[in-house]
Protein backbone atom coordinates (compact mmCIF):
# COMPACT_ATOMS: atom_id res chain seq x y z
CA UNK A 1 0.00 0.00 0.00
CA UNK A 2 1.16 3.36 -0.83
CA UNK A 3 1.77 6.50 1.27
CA UNK A 4 -1.05 8.32 0.25
CA UNK A 5 -3.24 5.48 0.47
CA UNK A 6 -2.39 4.50 4.05
CA UNK A 7 -2.48 8.47 5.06
CA UNK A 8 -6.03 8.46 2.89
CA UNK A 9 -7.11 5.48 5.44
CA UNK A 10 -5.85 6.83 8.43
CA UNK A 11 -7.27 10.37 7.57
CA UNK A 12 -10.82 8.73 7.15
CA UNK A 13 -10.33 6.64 10.45
CA UNK A 14 -9.39 8.89 12.33
CA UNK A 15 -11.63 12.58 11.60
CA UNK A 16 -14.31 11.94 13.42
CA UNK A 17 -12.10 12.15 16.89
CA UNK A 18 -9.97 14.62 14.96
CA UNK A 19 -12.82 17.13 14.79
CA UNK A 20 -14.26 16.10 18.08
CA UNK A 21 -11.10 16.81 19.70
CA UNK A 22 -10.10 19.60 17.62
CA UNK A 23 -13.26 21.80 18.56
CA UNK A 24 -12.14 22.24 22.33
CA UNK A 25 -9.14 23.81 21.33
CA UNK A 26 -9.68 25.21 17.67
CA UNK A 27 -12.69 26.79 15.74
CA UNK A 28 -14.20 25.25 12.41
CA UNK A 29 -12.46 27.30 10.08
CA UNK A 30 -8.92 25.66 11.51
CA UNK A 31 -9.93 22.28 11.23
CA UNK A 32 -10.93 23.18 8.14
CA UNK A 33 -7.55 21.89 7.42
CA UNK A 34 -8.70 18.19 7.80
CA UNK A 35 -10.85 18.85 4.38
CA UNK A 36 -8.11 19.92 2.42
CA UNK A 37 -5.98 17.53 3.45
CA UNK A 38 -8.24 14.50 3.17
CA UNK A 39 -9.43 15.94 -0.56
CA UNK A 40 -5.48 16.16 -1.03
CA UNK A 41 -5.09 12.41 -0.17
CA UNK A 42 -7.59 10.95 -1.84
CA UNK A 43 -6.64 12.95 -5.31
CA UNK A 44 -3.04 11.03 -5.07
CA UNK A 45 -4.46 7.80 -3.35
CA UNK A 46 -7.55 6.96 -6.48
CA UNK A 47 -6.10 7.91 -9.41
CA UNK A 48 -7.37 5.79 -11.11
CA UNK A 49 -10.96 6.01 -9.94
CA UNK A 50 -11.69 9.12 -11.74
CA UNK A 51 -15.69 8.97 -10.90
CA UNK A 52 -14.93 9.98 -7.44
CA UNK A 53 -12.59 13.06 -8.56
CA UNK A 54 -15.52 15.12 -10.20
CA UNK A 55 -17.61 13.99 -7.55
CA UNK A 56 -15.26 14.33 -4.67
CA UNK A 57 -13.52 17.48 -5.25
CA UNK A 58 -16.41 20.01 -5.85
CA UNK A 59 -18.69 18.89 -3.04
CA UNK A 60 -15.10 19.32 -0.58
CA UNK A 61 -14.67 23.01 -1.99
CA UNK A 62 -18.35 23.82 -1.14
CA UNK A 63 -18.00 22.24 2.35
CA UNK A 64 -14.47 23.94 2.88
CA UNK A 65 -15.85 27.54 1.17
CA UNK A 66 -19.09 27.29 3.78
CA UNK A 67 -17.42 26.61 6.93
CA UNK A 68 -14.40 30.01 5.78
CA UNK A 69 -17.67 32.05 5.47
CA UNK A 70 -19.71 30.59 8.33
CA UNK A 71 -17.38 29.24 10.86
CA UNK A 72 -19.75 26.05 11.21
CA UNK A 73 -19.11 23.26 12.77
CA UNK A 74 -21.72 21.03 10.40
CA UNK A 75 -19.55 21.62 7.42
CA UNK A 76 -16.99 19.49 9.25
CA UNK A 77 -19.41 17.02 10.34
CA UNK A 78 -20.52 16.30 6.82
CA UNK A 79 -17.64 14.78 5.89
CA UNK A 80 -18.72 11.28 6.54
CA UNK A 81 -21.84 11.68 4.54
CA UNK A 82 -19.77 12.53 1.73
CA UNK A 83 -17.70 9.33 2.10
CA UNK A 84 -20.65 7.41 2.05
CA UNK A 85 -22.54 9.28 -0.94
CA UNK A 86 -19.05 9.33 -2.96
CA UNK A 87 -18.84 5.25 -2.10
CA UNK A 88 -22.75 5.25 -3.26
CA UNK A 89 -21.99 6.71 -6.64
CA UNK A 90 -18.93 4.52 -7.17
CA UNK A 91 -21.09 1.35 -6.44
CA UNK A 92 -24.43 2.05 -8.05
CA UNK A 93 -22.27 3.44 -11.25
CA UNK A 94 -20.81 0.11 -11.32
CA UNK A 95 -24.17 -1.42 -11.47
CA UNK A 96 -24.85 0.06 -14.61
CA UNK A 97 -21.23 -0.10 -16.48
CA UNK A 98 -20.42 -3.71 -14.78
CA UNK A 99 -18.70 -5.33 -13.95
CA UNK A 100 -19.69 -4.53 -10.40
CA UNK A 101 -17.22 -3.25 -7.74
CA UNK A 102 -17.92 -6.52 -5.74
CA UNK A 103 -16.97 -8.15 -9.05
CA UNK A 104 -13.82 -6.43 -9.41
CA UNK A 105 -12.68 -7.55 -5.91
CA UNK A 106 -13.53 -11.18 -6.44
CA UNK A 107 -11.85 -11.19 -9.57
CA UNK A 108 -8.61 -10.44 -8.09
CA UNK A 109 -8.98 -13.31 -5.25
CA UNK A 110 -10.91 -15.85 -7.53
CA UNK A 111 -10.17 -14.98 -11.75
CA UNK A 112 -13.21 -15.49 -14.15
CA UNK A 113 -16.61 -15.71 -12.17
CA UNK A 114 -19.33 -18.01 -13.00
CA UNK A 115 -22.91 -17.07 -13.90
CA UNK A 116 -23.98 -17.61 -10.61
CA UNK A 117 -21.05 -15.83 -9.05
CA UNK A 118 -21.64 -13.03 -11.22
CA UNK A 119 -25.16 -12.90 -10.08
CA UNK A 120 -24.10 -12.71 -6.58
CA UNK A 121 -21.62 -10.24 -6.85
CA UNK A 122 -24.64 -7.82 -8.20
CA UNK A 123 -26.99 -8.27 -5.35
CA UNK A 124 -23.57 -7.60 -3.42
CA UNK A 125 -23.17 -4.31 -4.94
CA UNK A 126 -27.10 -3.35 -4.40
CA UNK A 127 -26.80 -4.92 -0.43
CA UNK A 128 -23.62 -2.02 -0.25
CA UNK A 129 -25.83 0.67 -2.27
CA UNK A 130 -28.35 -0.29 0.32
CA UNK A 131 -25.71 0.06 3.87
CA UNK A 132 -24.06 3.47 2.17
CA UNK A 133 -27.72 5.19 1.77
CA UNK A 134 -29.11 4.55 5.29
CA UNK A 135 -25.59 4.84 6.90
CA UNK A 136 -25.16 8.29 5.01
CA UNK A 137 -28.89 9.16 6.08
CA UNK A 138 -27.55 8.56 10.02
CA UNK A 139 -24.50 10.06 9.02
CA UNK A 140 -26.38 13.52 8.03
CA UNK A 141 -28.89 13.30 10.42
CA UNK A 142 -26.27 13.35 13.15
CA UNK A 143 -24.49 16.08 11.53
CA UNK A 144 -27.95 18.28 11.77
CA UNK A 145 -29.10 17.13 14.77
CA UNK A 146 -27.08 15.78 17.59
CA UNK A 147 -24.16 16.64 19.92
CA UNK A 148 -21.00 16.72 19.01
CA UNK A 149 -20.23 13.77 21.05
CA UNK A 150 -23.17 11.48 19.23
CA UNK A 151 -21.86 12.39 15.99
CA UNK A 152 -18.30 11.26 16.99
CA UNK A 153 -19.67 7.69 18.88
CA UNK A 154 -22.03 7.32 15.55
CA UNK A 155 -19.07 8.30 12.93
CA UNK A 156 -16.01 7.44 14.43
CA UNK A 157 -16.98 4.19 16.24
CA UNK A 158 -20.34 2.34 15.34
CA UNK A 159 -20.19 3.42 11.40
CA UNK A 160 -16.95 1.36 11.10
CA UNK A 161 -18.49 -1.20 13.59
CA UNK A 162 -21.47 -1.51 11.32
CA UNK A 163 -19.39 -1.51 8.01
CA UNK A 164 -16.94 -4.49 9.28
CA UNK A 165 -20.16 -6.67 10.15
CA UNK A 166 -21.54 -5.99 6.49
CA UNK A 167 -17.95 -7.04 5.31
CA UNK A 168 -17.57 -9.95 7.32
CA UNK A 169 -21.28 -11.41 6.85
CA UNK A 170 -20.47 -10.89 3.26
CA UNK A 171 -17.05 -12.36 3.02
CA UNK A 172 -18.67 -15.58 4.83
CA UNK A 173 -21.39 -15.85 2.38
CA UNK A 174 -19.32 -15.26 -0.54
CA UNK A 175 -17.02 -17.96 1.07
CA UNK A 176 -20.05 -20.47 0.50
CA UNK A 177 -21.90 -18.74 -2.75
CA UNK A 178 -18.05 -19.48 -4.34
CA UNK A 179 -17.31 -22.85 -3.50
CA UNK A 180 -21.13 -24.23 -4.21
CA UNK A 181 -20.02 -22.14 -7.81
CA UNK A 182 -17.08 -23.86 -8.67
CA UNK A 183 -19.14 -27.55 -7.56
Amino acid sequence: MTFPRVALVLVTLLYPLAVYFGLHYFDARSLALLLVVAAGLRLFANKTVPLNHWFWLPLVGVLVLWILVSNTTTGLKVYPVLMNLSFLTMFAWSLKHPPTVVERMARLQYGELLPQARRYTTTVTKVWCGFFIINGAISLATSLWATDEVWALYNGLIAYLLLGTLFGIEWLIRQRVMRLASE
